[in-house]
């Protein structure tokens, strides 16, 4: 009985085997971009939050208080509290996430013990120091929500409001952490504790923008008396799909094809350009897309 089980792991193990090229081709995007907000944010953390003694956010926010006042290791902490938080993520995210969640979690443990000791900045300015730390967690956590894991703690639940509510990150982090900042009151004092504020404040708008920033994109409705060639100059020189909506005009009265695209912000001020010089008389209007899901743009999978 125990041979056939075992038989049964080594086949399961194979098919795994087999499988990783395949999942390695598919994933590596996303590996570069959570391995560098990692780095980023532990580095934010142990250079610019621990050796001034600042709260910080979420799970790791908990576990830099416990590490001020027991003395207990910060990435045997970190790394507790995730369990815990990983096997609720796992009936409530996809495998994906959890998966990159894991990633994530596992290579910030593994950098905050390399980086124990870690140089800081040598300065009385606490304030700028509490701001720069806050904008570098923010971005490195930013990058890694971007694409689609977490580093674990209180972001896993964040994720799951976004996904299930669409709840914007950043902010809800924040109020999360308030209760986590007034606690801190207790072991760091009351002056770094309002430094930590001014920290997590900053880290969640860092996030916010860090994600914003590679997803925005504009919405372009383009109205002419020469259609075609609009649509011909998005399709061959910008390589971007239109949409052309039937519309009336309100004042002449006269049916007219408008034109409607996502691009880049660089794609639009090209197009810009282009009608500016071919088409004067036509009228466009340009919008920001916070997010565009689809071929060519951000994916579905999550």
């Amino acid at each position: 009985m125990r041979s056939l089980q075992a038989d049964r792991v080594k086949r399961e193990f194979r098919k795994i085997l087999r499988k990783l090229p395949i999942l390695v081709r598919a994933e590596w995007k996303t590996l570069f971009p959570v391995s560098i907000g990692a780095v980023i944010y532990t580095f934010g953390v142990m250079s610019f939050t621990v050796p001034f003694r600042f709260p910080d956010s979420g799970v790791t926010g908990i576990s830099v208080l416990l590490n001020y006042q027991l003395g207990i290791s910060l990435p045997l902490m970190v790394s507790v509290a995730n369990i815990v938080l990983l096997a609720w993520a796992w009936r409530e995210l996809s495998a994906r996430v959890v998966f990159w969640t894991i990633y994530g979690v596992l290579l910030v443990t593994v950098l905050m013990h390399l980086m124990e000791g870690a140089p800081f900045p040598n300065t009385d300015q606490k304030l700028l120091i509490a701001l720069m730390g806050g904008a570098i967690k923010g971005y490195g956590s930013g990058v890694v929500f971007r694409s689609g894991g977490s580093l674990g703690g209180i972001d896993i639940v964040i994720l799951y409001l976004q996904k299930k509510y669409g709840v914007e990150i950043g902010k809800y982090s924040f109020y999360f952490n308030l209760c986590i900042l007034g606690a801190s009151v207790f072991v760091v004092g009351a002056e770094n504790a309002m430094f930590g504020l001014m920290g997590v404040y900053t880290s969640s708008l860092a996030i916010d923008n860090a994600i914003s920033s590679f997803e925005k994109r504009r919405l372009i409705f383009v109205i002419t008396n020469d259609p075609q060639a609009v649509i011909d100059y998005i399709s061959s020189t910008l390589r971007r799909g239109t949409t052309v909506i039937s519309a009336h005009g309100g004042y002449s009265g006269s049916d007219r094809p408008m034109v409607m695209c996502v691009l880049t912000k660089r794609q639009s001020v090209d197009l810009k350009r282009h009608l500016s010089e071919t088409q004067p008389k036509a009228f466009m209007v340009l919008s920001d897309a916070s997010e565009v899901l689809g071929r060519g743009f951000k994916s579905w999978r999550v």
